[in-house]
């Protein structure tokens, strides 16, 4: 088993605490089926890949890609970005990258040569046809309304622990049915992935993963929707799910 980069720097009165649906991500994308097609995708021959991931929260995902990058890519030649429109989530995340990659580069192993995490709605900042690997584990929970964000500029000392909760609940409230922001980023994927680009997003049962996994198969350009991990089924039902899409 992969060792789990560690959070311990991470204050979580404002960052999404690494839980189940983190975990279910690291197991996925190890796993020895995703390790063979990112491996066969991504040959040592190709150009290195872009792995982004969007709503990047405490980094724990995308610090444990890069630190494994040689074991899930067969290659460590792989530049990784962040973005969340969290700044406090994207500061943590970027420490969490340095203390993962640091403990691989003290075992003398090959560090990838891109680390970068930034403020961001989804994947606006990145151009279009460049992201290679795309990993979401967007806000999925059913709620009324999206929160708004406060404005930093205008707060008070008494108004700290407000912005943390409405931080907070940007990490997991995802609107009508849970896909409010999921169906954005979704809507988003066949411009900014890449010709060979793949893209790991999350969902749990109120989502209807079936219903978006046939939504996807039917965009033009032949696209592939597929259940690739999943927490296992609680009354009958998966409760989370991971699901690979690509172009076939």
């Amino acid at each position: 088993m992969l060792p789990t980069p560690s959070t311990s720097h991470v204050s979580f009165d404002n960052v999404y605490e690494p839980a189940e649906d983190s975990y279910l991500l690291l197991d996925t994308l190890s796993s020895p089926s995703e390790t063979e097609f990112l491996s066969n995708n991504f040959p040592p021959s190709a150009p290195s890949p872009l792995v982004l991931e969007v709503g990047v929260g405490s980094g724990v995902v995308l610090a444990f890609t890069a630190a494994n990058a040689q074991t899930i890519f067969n290659r460590s030649d792989v530049a990784f970005l962040g973005t969340d429109v969290n700044p406090l989530a994207a500061k943590a995340a970027a420490q969490t990258l340095r203390v993962a990659t640091a403990e691989v580069a003290a075992q003398g192993k090959p560090v990838p040569a891109f680390l970068d995490v930034g403020v961001a709605d989804l994947a606006s900042a990145v151009r279009d046809g460049e992201v290679d690997v795309l990993i979401f584990n967007p806000p999925y929970v059913p709620t009324e309304d999206l929160p708004v964000p406060l404005d930093d500029a205008a707060m008070t000392s008494q108004a700290v622990f407000e912005r943390d909760s409405k931080l907070l609940e940007l990490s997991y409230a995802g609107g009508a049915d849970g896909m409010e922001t999921t169906d954005r980023l979704l809507e988003q994927l066949p411009a900014v992935l890449s010709v060979r680009g793949v893209a790991y997003v999350l969902l749990c049962a109120q989502n209807k993963p079936e219903a978006v996994k046939s939504s996807i198969r039917a965009w033009p350009g032949n696209w592939n929707a597929e259940t690739v991990g999943s927490s296992g089924k609680k009354a009958g039902w998966e409760k989370l799910v991971i699901v690979r899409i690509w172009r076939g």
